[in-house]
């Protein structure tokens, strides 16, 4: 932003002198707890600031409300200009700086020995000032690059500039908050101690308004939820806790009253949600009936007479669990039956207060901590039961049904399969978020395997000769770099899912909640499997706490399961396929059955012919053409023979259901071949798009190892399809040990454009 170099602001000597500090504090637009506590306590105890002078300061110290642009500006003009006066010889230090500064408004009292203590006491507090930030103020020039410098620091900043897309800013502001000081990653001995810390955190995060971003902006939020889903991924490099606690407050439980609630509960509650003053949960899952959400036992059932709704858990079973936030949430999302009348109509939301003000429980709520977990010890999950619990009528999540004060039920969506599946698919925001953040614990865990790969050394070829690098092993590289080809496909793909679910408008919602279950499922699985690789090409090493493997083991491990358990989530999706298979046919009669035998005879002929099934040469196997071509042709004929099983099946006297279960396996297949197929296509558009030059090679090659090496771990499928021929599949097979090799010499950049601190990988560089 322009400014005009001659404006001029008063402030005290006094105010003068802490502005090089509020400055640096400033400087990355986020304040950090630690800072937030030496502004204030500056304010309340430097002597050489006035009454006024605190009150000027207290108002720069609230996390919430960071410096207008313009003001932030002139104190960088300001200090520039003190800096440039600053007698030759003297520190370039914030603590002199901050001298110079009330030197030059006026201050003529002051024991300047004892100030420029005082200050100096305040910059060992804030920290070390960044480069680039001191850079700015002193205008000293930045470190020369050294001769003979890596190229792939260059590489890995034009990766990182594509990785970092479309919220570069929030990204960078994010490492800055999560690296610096108050959020240092800690062991505790109990879950008590942890659940606390994380508690902490988690209300810093909401101060910087980052809990609000999806929220309207009449609630204090930005009605952004693609930077939503941007900040619950970069805590997924920080702490999983941390970041599924952040999910349950402002996605599930927050996300409810957003999507589920109308103008009032958004009024009532969001704003205190997003500031972290009120604290929820979200209580869908019950013991009994875990995925069934149709089938939950807990009733809410409208009593006219009080115009309240009597909120309970018939049964042991129908207890709400692995809630988390139980233990600190004072407000719940209860989902059960809505009851009229007599009249069941089907699964609703309503918000149940479950502790008072003090934290105290209330009547009628029975809350019991979950314990120790396999991880996430620093998330408070817990089991909920509700004995005849009363809440007034206006505490129905009614966007998608109402009952009035006679207890009659109306609902814009009169057909109750299609009412229940569009209330579900409004909470289709955390099937996009979590394999996000799961993501970014398998990129840690790589970055600690590949750093380690390439500092160990182990055996040599003849004594006196340096030992080989771990990550010059071919075994070793077929370990890790397809992992590394893959962590980057599904980044892609995750993020167009992203902005697709944000995009949306209404009439493609369908395919996009199919979509969020097959690479939830696909992602979260690629997480379990991929640390675990991590942790044994480590060796001795990754088995050690320090290297974080471990945590982010055990943390991500519950991935797999929660937001949908990834088998039924695959069959789910399976089912969508299906259904738009037979609508497609059910509309379009006779001309679909001509397009669909017109597309298995091209298929044949272009791809199954004998030349092409046996086909080995490398222009066609490294072809973005072939690789599109093979993903797809599995997709359709699983999709196709799925159908004709389950038509057999029908045709024989099986029910839908029981020709279901017989096919499972089938469909978990489909799943999966529709997740491959779906992360392909993404990953080769982001290798067109990206322009010319060494990351679009990089990204072509990883692209080329990720098609290759699904392709030959389906190499049974194919050739029983008889799409490869065996020396075909030999081909690939030496081709994926290439690309591996070229991979490696690329790996270090591929990682490090991840842009994860170092702080949270273990392996330091």
């Amino acid at each position: 932003m322009a400014i005009n170099s001659s404006i001029s602001i008063s402030y005290s000597p006094g105010v003068q002198s802490m502005l090089p500090i509020l400055y640096t504090a400033w400087a990355d637009r986020v304040l950090s707890p630690l800072e937030i506590k030496l502004l204030r306590q500056a304010a309340a105890n430097a002597s050489f600031l006035s009454k006024e002078d605190r009150s000027h300061l207290l108002q720069w110290g609230q996390p919430d409300r960071p410096p207008s642009p313009l003001l932030f500006r002139y104190w960088e003009i300001e200090l520039q200009r003190a800096a440039a006066e600053l007698p030759a010889g003297m520190p370039k230090t914030l603590a002199h700086l901050g001298l110079q500064m009330g030197t030059r408004a006026g201050a003529t009292a002051w024991d300047t020995t004892e100030v420029l203590r005082q200050l100096q006491e305040m910059e060992s507090a804030l920290g070390q000032i960044s480069l680039d930030t001191h850079h700015q103020l002193f205008g000293t020039s930045p470190p020369k690059a050294k001769a003979g410098l890596p190229a792939r620091n260059e590489l890995a900043r034009q990766l990182a500039q594509l990785l970092d897309q479309p919220f570069p800013d929030l990204r960078e502001r994010m490492r800055s908050l999560l690296s610096g000081p108050g959020f240092e990653l800690q062991h505790f001995e109990g879950k008590e101690d942890y659940r606390k810390q994380v508690l902490e955190w988690l209300l810093h995060l909401a101060q910087q308004g980052f809990g609000a971003l999806a929220y309207p902006f009449a609630q204090g939020g930005q009605q952004d939820m693609g930077a939503y889903a941007t900040v619950f991924e970069m805590l997924g490099y920080h702490d999983l806790s941390l970041a599924v606690k952040f999910g349950v407050q402002f996605g599930l439980f927050g996300g409810s009253i957003h999507q589920l609630g109308t103008k009032r509960h958004h009024e009532r509650y969001l704003e205190a949600i997003g500031k972290g003053e009120l604290l929820g949960c979200f209580a869908m899952t019950e013991t009994g009936h875990g995925s069934n959400v149709r089938g939950l036992e807990t009733t809410i059932t409208f009593d006219p007479s009080t115009d309240e709704f009597v909120v309970h858990s018939p049964r042991e079973s129908s207890g709400k669990e692995y809630i988390g936030n139980a233990l600190h949430a004072q407000l719940a999302t209860v989902f059960g039956q809505l009851i009229t009348h007599g009249e069941n109509h089907g699964v609703h939301a309503v918000l149940v207060p479950i502790r008072d003000m003090e934290g105290n429980v209330l009547p009628g709520v029975r809350v019991v901590d979950s314990g120790y977990k396999m991880g996430l010890n620093g998330v408070d999950n817990g089991r909920i039961w509700l004995d005849t619990v009363r809440v007034p009528r206006e505490n129905l999540l009614d966007r998608f049904g109402q009952v009035d004060a006679q207890g009659r039920y109306h609902s814009p969506i009169q057909n109750s399969s299609r009412r229940f599946f569009t209330m579900l698919g409004t909470l289709v925001g955390g099937r996009v978020c979590v394999p996000r953040a799961g993501l970014s614990a398998a990129k840690a865990g790589l970055a600690t395997a590949i750093r380690y790969g390439l500092s160990r050394r182990q055996f040599s070829s003849r004594p006196n000769k340096p030992e080989t690098l771990l990550l010059d092993y071919p075994s070793h590289q077929r370990r890790l770099m397809p992992l590394l080809a893959k962590a980057y496909a599904l980044h892609f793909s995750l993020q167009q899912l992203s902005q697709d679910y944000v995009g949306h408008d209404g009439e493609d919602m369908r395919e996009i909640e199919t979509q969020a279950a097959a690479l939830k499922a696909y992602a979260t699985w690629f997480t379990t499997a991929c640390l675990q690789e991590c942790r044994e090409a480590c060796g001795g090493k990754g088995y050690l706490s320090e290297n974080r493997i471990d945590r982010l083991k055990a943390d991500t491990d519950i991935f797999t399961t929660f937001e949908g358990d990834n088998t039924v989530l695959m069959q789910l999706v399976a089912k969508g396929l299906l259904t738009k298979f037979q609508k497609a046919f059910n509309e379009d009669g006779n001309r679909a059955l001509l397009r669909y035998l017109g597309g298995r005879f091209t298929t044949a002929v272009s791809e199954l012919n004998p030349f092409t099934v046996r086909n080995t040469s490398q222009q066609h196997l490294l072809s973005e053409e072939f690789h599109l071509a093979a993903f797809r042709f599995r997709e359709t004929k699983l999709l196709h023979n799925l159908g004709e099983r389950m038509r057999g099946h029908i045709k024989n006297g099986k029910s839908a259901y029981e020709a279901g279960l017989i096919v499972q396996p089938h469909m978990i297949a489909l799943g999966e071949a529709y997740a491959e197929r779906l992360t392909l296509e993404r990953f080769v558009e982001a290798a067109r798009q990206c322009p010319e030059g060494a990351p679009r090679q990089a990204l072509r090659k990883a692209c080329q190892l990720y098609a290759l090496h699904t392709i030959e771990a389906h190499k049974g499928w194919y050739l029983e399809a008889d799409y490869l021929a065996g020396n075909k599949t030999k081909a690939i097979r030496r081709e994926v040990d290439e690309l591996c090799r070229q991979l490696r010499a690329l790996s270090a950049p591929l990682t490090d454009a991840f842009g994860i601190p170092d702080a949270f990988v273990g392996i330091k560089p």
